[in-house]
């Protein structure tokens, strides 16, 4: 049967309405969330995913930036002067004057590139460039998910060992009223109620403890995701499902292609490559052509300045050849190969991470599934073995202490079991990043 449990209470409407994926209407209900819910929250509102889609939009910029060199670039200016000495020059026995008191200029300038390495080698690299950022954001979202998930299943289960603390503690305060009725009654000595006392208490304690962790626990949940501070949040889950959620295909087959750090390390390569080309490309020489058009202004009275123009107007080619960099080109080339062989060593030291980041989850997913197992049997054998000894103790036949026993192993062994059950689904989570299986099936509420 699936247990609701709830944290708080549901966050106001308000919150809740830009999203379509909680189905809420206007009116003001609540609702507990479910694991897809809050990840589907987190990918719209959790600071890390803001920062990564704001470094997706700045990449696009960049991109785009980098392009527009292609296009006309267009430009103004205008100029004023006066002159305080005017240039002279004896002509023919007489000294001539050149120029006007005052002269003014107006140039509009237009610029195309025709031929331009750094303009190629923007244009080649665009779709790599942004596939970086991309990669980038994909990495965040995979962090996001396991972050998110092993965050939500930590309340979950802590709820769970809440009401096991709550039904130990009903159950012991009946057997602390027992306990001393019998004393009362002359049929046994005080120590059992007394015992019985240590139990209660014992018990109060860890549940308050437990309380108290589970406020923590939300507030980081609440950090993760992006979360109103003061805003309430309720959630929801059923035990059935943790468990299926939980068991996973241990033969499933590693491939490093299959992990983000990989395709980010191949992304990285084929740039590199790239540059390597550009380096080599020094050689190339850069052609543009252009077009100006300058009005010019001539007059010995500042007033009457503008009063008639002079305008000219040319149209031209511009060629640069690099001829000699002092050995630059050559250097520049051997740093770009270097910067290659760099990362095929970094892409080589990654597969074998992989490899051991995945031998590691296997083996502690292994190790935390026959635990939970082991835990989960104990738990049924501690139950069986409590309602014997409680129904024996009853009867007279066992000690108080017997019970005493019997009822904190079956507490351990409750609790035990739903702290193997989180370590269970954080080490799939682990697993499944490490096998690189970790879905993104969430979209952005713009």
């Amino acid at each position: 049967m699936k247990k609701s449990i709830q944290i708080l209470s549901m966050i106001m409407i308000g919150y809740l309405l830009p999203f379509s994926t909680f189905g809420q209407s206007t009116s003001s209900s609540s609702a507990s969330l479910s694991l897809d819910q809050v990840i589907q929250y987190a990918m719209d509102h959790a600071p890390a995913m803001q920062q990564a889609s704001l470094d997706q939009e700045i990449g696009d910029r960049e991109v785009k930036s980098s392009l527009a060199g292609w296009y006309p670039q267009i430009n103004a200016s205008a100029s004023g002067n006066k002159n305080i000495k005017l240039q002279q020059q004896p002509i023919g026995g007489e000294l001539i004057t050149f120029g006007q008191t005052y002269n003014s200029g107006l140039l509009l300038q237009v610029d195309q590139n025709l031929i331009n390495r750094d303009q190629i080698f923007a244009g080649r690299t665009s779709r790599y460039v942004k596939q970086q950022y991309d990669q980038n954001k994909t990495d965040v979202q995979i962090s996001t998910v396991v972050e998110v998930s092993k965050a939500y299943y930590d309340i979950l289960l802590t709820y769970e060992q809440l009401n096991i603390l709550e039904e130990n503690l009903l159950r012991q305060e009946k057997q602390y009223k027992d306990a001393k009725s019998r004393f009362e009654s002359g049929l046994v000595d005080k120590t059992d109620y007394q015992r019985a006392e240590i139990t209660l208490s014992n018990i109060r304690s860890n549940n308050r403890r437990a309380q108290e962790s589970v406020d923590a626990k939300i507030a980081y949940l609440k950090q993760l995701i992006g979360y109103p501070v003061e805003a309430d949040i309720s959630l929801d889950y059923s035990y059935e499902e943790m468990e299926q959620r939980a068991l996973t295909d241990t033969t499933q087959i590693m491939l490093p292609e299959n992990r983000i750090e990989y395709q980010q390390v191949e992304t990285q390569a084929t740039l590199a490559e790239l540059n390597t080309g550009y380096q080599k490309w020094a050689y190339l020489p850069t052609l543009s052509a252009n077009y100006n058009y300058n009005w010019l202004y001539f007059n010995n009275t500042f007033s009457d300045l503008y009063q008639t123009s002079y305008p000219k107007s040319s149209i031209g080619l511009t060629l640069s050849l690099p001829i000699f960099q002092g050995g630059k080109r050559h250097q520049d080339i051997k740093i770009a190969e270097l910067q290659q062989n760099k990362i095929a060593v970094q892409r080589e030291n990654l597969e074998k991470q992989i490899n051991t980041e995945y031998i590691t989850a296997m083996a502690n997913y292994k190790s935390d599934l026959y635990e939970w197992r082991t835990i989960k049997r104990n738990m049924e054998l501690a139950e069986e073995v409590y309602n014997i000894i409680k129904l024996q103790y009853d009867q007279g036949i066992k000690a108080y202490v017997d019970l005493i026993v019997a009822e904190t192993e079956l507490r351990t062994s409750q609790l035990s079991h739903y702290n193997a059950m989180y370590n269970l689904l954080a080490s799939k989570l682990d697993l499944d990043r490490a096998l690189g299986n970790i879905e993104i099936n969430y979209t952005e509420n713009n």
